[in-house]
Parts: structure tokens; sequence; C-alpha cells
């Protein structure tokens, strides 16, 4: 293989790991305001009890 081809090779390489590292570092860093972490816990909980909810209504129905 030509010289050319090993540069590319290895710059291809090199791009798909840098941006596989820049993912990983900028996984966890989305900062969220106190007030809409509440919403989101306030909205899971709810989502939760519903859940529950249909999983009894769906155990006491006759068959």
């Amino acid at each position: 293989m030509p010289a050319i081809g090993w540069i590319f090779i290895i710059l291809a390489f090199g791009m798909v790991l840098s941006s596989l590292l820049l993912l990983r570092d900028s996984a966890n860093t989305m900062p969220i305001s106190p007030e809409k972490l509440a919403r989101i816990k306030e909205r899971q909980a709810q989502l939760e009890a519903e859940e529950a909810k249909e999983k009894q209504a769906e155990e006491n129905r006759p068959d």
C-alpha cells in the first residue's frame, strides 16, 4: 500500500478516536437548573405512580 493510503488510515483512526474521547469527556457536563431537576423528578414520580396503578389494575382484572 502506498504511503498516502497509510496516512489516510491513520488520520481516519485518529479522528474516530478523538471524537470518542471528546464524547466521553462531555457526557456528564449538562448543567440542569434545580427547578428543572425538581420538575423532572416530579414527572418521574407521576409516571411511576401511573405505571403501578395500571399494573395493579391488570393484576386485579378477572380473566
